[in-house]
């Protein structure tokens, strides 16, 4: 068979039924993530209108699906890191976020579909604080939760509005570039790791120089980016970020966490008085149709969030979020049971998914 157009097929299918991951691996054949967030086999596809049984990926077929994406040279790159993050754009039409990486069986390839349209803050649902938010000329904004959860998506909105509603000038460092933005009222850059500049911490500093208004660090995941990126917020430029926690008080924690004893006063303060909001979402299955549905936990840094943060009474924060919901802020649980009680999610979701499962059982029974 093949294997180039079983490829272009495969990814073909991915676009035209909307499944936002496919999986190649030696030893396997394809899989997609489903509607539902499920990993299945392709088993067949259809090549010159005949269905096809779709092989099992051997790893000279690996090899030469990723010389396809990314050539020699990036091969080399791949061979001496063992793994590799790049954007790849296919047929001058849909990118895909993809990952090479090697285990046991030899050589994967992980590829996740970038939407081509920016989805608007409107169409994710999210609330018009968001966008009081955006218009902030300071401050730090995370977005966080574990992987496969929308945050790009969710960056990439904001992003969208600053730049259709407002004259500023937009950064963005990310490993890769995902969405691409094309200028409008603002000026957007993009820059790319490793095609672009070096690393992050590298970029965060040089954007000091290069006369930003919002810089949109794509992840925040050594001590150097984050107190890099804290230093940007309290420099007068609004910081947009994502973290891979569980929830927003986790989300502070990992920052302060990174750090040594020694320096931990001081991050702290710093990020007391530079952070204003974290949304911490995660995708969870519809009853009501084959799609999923973002559930969110939202924390504003009010003054009691601050000098919670300041004293390292972080545990108190689930309290404050609860206290403070008049103010747009919300704890998971509650988001999740708002969705229950709309009959968008089912039961067993809602259990699985909150964190005081014992409450959550006392309010639905």
């Amino acid at each position: 068979m093949d294997i180039k157009l079983l490829f272009e097929i495969l990814v073909s299918e991915c676009i035209k039924n909307n499944y936002s991951d496919l999986h190649l691996n030696t030893l396997h054949k394809p899989f997609i993530r489903n509607h539902y967030g499920d990993l299945e086999n392709i088993n067949r596809v259809t090549i010159n209108w005949n269905l096809v049984e779709t092989p099992i990926f051997t790893k000279e077929n690996i090899i030469e699906i990723i010389k396809e994406i990314v050539w020699e040279m990036g091969f080399l790159k791949f061979q001496d890191n063992f793994e590799l993050d790049l954007s790849y754009k296919f047929q001058n039409s849909d990118r895909f976020r993809v990952n090479f990486y090697a285990d046991t069986s030899w050589y994967s390839i992980a590829m996740r579909k970038i939407p081509v349209d920016i989805p608007t803050i409107e169409e994710l649902w999210l609330w018009d604080i968001v966008k009081q938010m955006c218009q902030k000329s300071k401050w730090l904004i995370l977005v966080t939760w574990p992987t496969w959860s929308w945050k790009s998506t969710n960056l990439a909105a904001m992003i969208d509005y600053i730049n259709t509603n407002f004259s500023k000038h937009i950064i963005t460092i990310e490993d890769p570039v995902e969405f691409a933005f094309d200028s409008k009222k603002s000026l957007v850059n993009q820059r790319e790791i490793w095609n672009s500049t070096l690393n992050f911490p590298n970029a965060i500093r040089a954007a000091l120089r290069e006369d930003p208004n919002i810089i949109m660090v794509w992840e925040m995941r050594d001590p150097e980016t984050i107190r890099s990126a804290i230093t940007l917020a309290e420099t007068g430029h609004l910081v947009l970020s994502t973290l891979h926690t569980n929830d927003t008080v986790q989300a502070v924690d990992r920052i302060l966490d990174v750090f040594p004893a020694w320096q931990q006063d001081q991050i702290r303060m710093q990020l007391a008085m530079s952070l204003t909001w974290i949304i911490s979402q995660r995708l969870l299955p519809r009853v009501d149709k084959e799609w999923r549905i973002a559930a969110r936990e939202i924390m504003i840094a009010n003054d009691a969030v601050r000098n919670l943060i300041i004293t390292w009474k972080t545990h108190h924060l689930y309290s404050v979020i609860e206290v403070w919901q008049k103010d747009w802020m919300i704890l998971m649980d509650k988001y999740l049971l708002v969705l229950y009680n709309k009959w968008i999610i089912s039961k067993d979701i809602l259990k699985s998914y909150a964190r005081d499962k014992d409450q959550i059982e006392l309010l639905v029974t």
